[in-house]
C-alpha cells in the first residue's frame, strides 16, 4: 500500500466555456493522461473528442477543438476541483477528499445554459452528492450520458454517439462552426 506522501491530490482544470454556452458537459476529474497533457479527455482511447468531432466539428489541435466546442455553445468542466485519486479510474477517487467546483458562480455567469450532461454515472453521482443547485440553475435540464472512458465498454462507440447526439445536438449551434 502506498504511503500518504506518495498519493498526490489531483487538481481539475478551468472550464472550457464562453458566456453564451447552452450545454455543459461534466466529467468527474481529469485522468492521469489528461493531467500530463493539461488537456481534457487526453487519453487516446477516450471517445470524447471523437464524439465532439461528429457533433461540433471539433477537430485539429486542442485549442482548435476547444474553440469549436465553444462556437457550438458547448462548455466542458468537471464536477470536482480536486481530490485524491491514486489512479485514473473514477472508482479511485477518494470522495472524503473531494472538493467540488464552484457551480453557483458558474451558473450565475452562464445564464444561457439549458442542459447539463454528465459524462458517465460517476460524475452525476458526485454532482448530486456535492453540489447544491443554486437558484440560477433551477431551470436546467440534467441528462446522464454513457461515459466516453475506454473503461466503459458496455456500449459501442456508435451507441454512445447515437445517445450523445440525441441529447446534445438539439441544443447546439453547428452553423457557427462551419
Amino acid at each position: 500500500m502506498a504511503s500518504h506522501d506518495e498519493i498526490e491530490e489531483s487538481a481539475g482544470f478551468p472550464p472550457i466555456a464562453r458566456e453564451d454556452a447552452r450545454v455543459l458537459i461534466l466529467g468527474s476529474l481529469p485522468s492521469q493522461a489528461s493531467q500530463a497533457a493539461h488537456e481534457y479527455y487526453a487519453h487516446p482511447q477516450n471517445a470524447f473528442w471523437k464524439i465532439m468531432r461528429e457533433l461540433a466539428f471539433a477537430d485539429g489541435s486542442y485549442a482548435e477543438r476547444c474553440e469549436a466546442l465553444q462556437a457550438s455553445g458547448i462548455a466542458v468542466w468537471d464536477v470536482l476541483a480536486s481530490s485524491v485519486r491514486p489512479g485514473s479510474m473514477d472508482a479511485d477517487i477518494q470522495l472524503e477528499s473531494a472538493v467540488p467546483n464552484d457551480f453557483a458562480t458558474f451558473f450565475l455567469e452562464h445564464v444561457d445554459l439549458r442542459l447539463v450532461c454528465f459524462n458517465g454515472r460517476k460524475s452525476e453521482q458526485m454532482f448530486r452528492k456535492f453540489v447544491q443547485l443554486p437558484e440560477a440553475g433551477s431551470g436546467l435540464r440534467f441528462e446522464s450520458l454513457p461515459s466516453t472512458s475506454p473503461a466503459y465498454a458496455a456500449k459501442s462507440f456508435e451507441e454512445k454517439l447515437r445517445t450523445w447526439r440525441g441529447i446534445i445536438e438539439p441544443e447546439i449551434d453547428k452553423g457557427n462552426t462551419q
